[in-house]
């Protein structure tokens, strides 16, 4: 691993570089972040486009590495956002379109990519208040469902998006490219089922999950006495009980036509806005 991405040591500082070997070490390790193991060791994640790594740059996220195509060259935002990367101490690479194509793996790549530094917040220091919601997600598997969710809690104006459980990786190039930038907005939380029913007792929110058994009508529920805390179930099996018997509140979304269930950033989609929707009744329009 090159010394740009230790966490313990040095890193090389406002370098940059030409590529165009898709044997060049610097290369290698960046591919290496499509694996989980790689990131978590890493604490780090790759993402797509000159927008979103401005974005992510104004947002205040840390990068570690710049990389452009050589079409890219010389454009004025991307010198700007090359100049920015040298200034934060980061690494600049120029890079030949096949090596890009490889890094991004796709055929017609982005033109600019970053590597940044993960960012987690703790659940101990999340404490709803006012009219605050806040998704939480117990074993989501599906990147592409995960990155729409934390897309559509930005929408929505979520707080955050907590995951409980052994949920997929936010950071995985397939979850980053699925939020269209969102990530970078959103506060996210990972946590253990135990920490997570322990901190529902004393965080003050309600629980409002989304169930079959017992529940009502998603649009009879009040969502504006206390802060909301989303709770949304597994694509597959929905929620345990000890996370259903939880809940202050179990909705449904009731259905017509042949389909049993919707899908679950769908049906995320669905609730946020329901919440949004009795705020504005509360406060007036946003």
């Amino acid at each position: 691993m090159n010394e740009e991405y230790r966490n313990d040591g040095p890193r090389r500082v406002g370098q940059v570089k030409e590529i165009t070997s898709l044997a060049n070490p610097i290369i290698k390790d960046i591919k290496a972040l499509s694996l989980k193991k790689t990131r978590d060791e890493t604490k780090s994640f790759m993402a797509e486009g000159l927008k979103l790594v401005i974005d992510a740059l104004d947002l205040g996220w840390t990068i570690r590495t710049l990389i452009y195509s050589k079409g890219a060259k010389g454009k004025p935002l991307v010198e700007k956002v090359a100049a920015r990367t040298v200034a934060a101490g980061g690494l600049v690479l120029e890079v030949s379109e096949k090596v890009m194509a490889s890094v991004t793996r796709r055929e017609n790549p982005q033109m600019v990519a970053g590597v940044f530094e993960q960012r987690w917040k703790s659940l101990k220091v999340v404490r709803p208040s006012g009219s605050e919601t806040w998704v939480a997600l117990d074993r989501v598997r599906d990147p592409g469902n995960l990155g729409t969710i934390i897309r559509t809690a930005d929408a929505a104006g979520a707080s955050g998006v907590i995951l409980v459980g052994d949920c997929t990786d936010p950071f995985s190039l397939e979850t980053v490219r699925a939020t269209m930038g969102s990530l970078f907005a959103v506060p996210l939380v990972k946590t253990t089922p135990a920490d997570f029913l322990r901190w529902k007792k004393e965080c003050g929110a309600r629980l409002v999950a989304t169930h079959l058994a017992g529940a009502v009508d998603y649009r009879t529920i009040d969502y504006r006495s206390k802060p909301v805390v989303l709770m949304m179930g597994n694509e597959q099996s929905g929620l345990p009980d000890d996370m259903a018997g939880a809940a202050d509140a179990l909705a449904r979304i009731p259905q017509v036509g042949r389909a049993d269930s919707l899908n679950l950033a769908v049906a995320t989609g669905v609730m946020l806005f329901e919440v949004r929707r009795h705020l504005l009744t509360l406060d007036g329009p946003k």
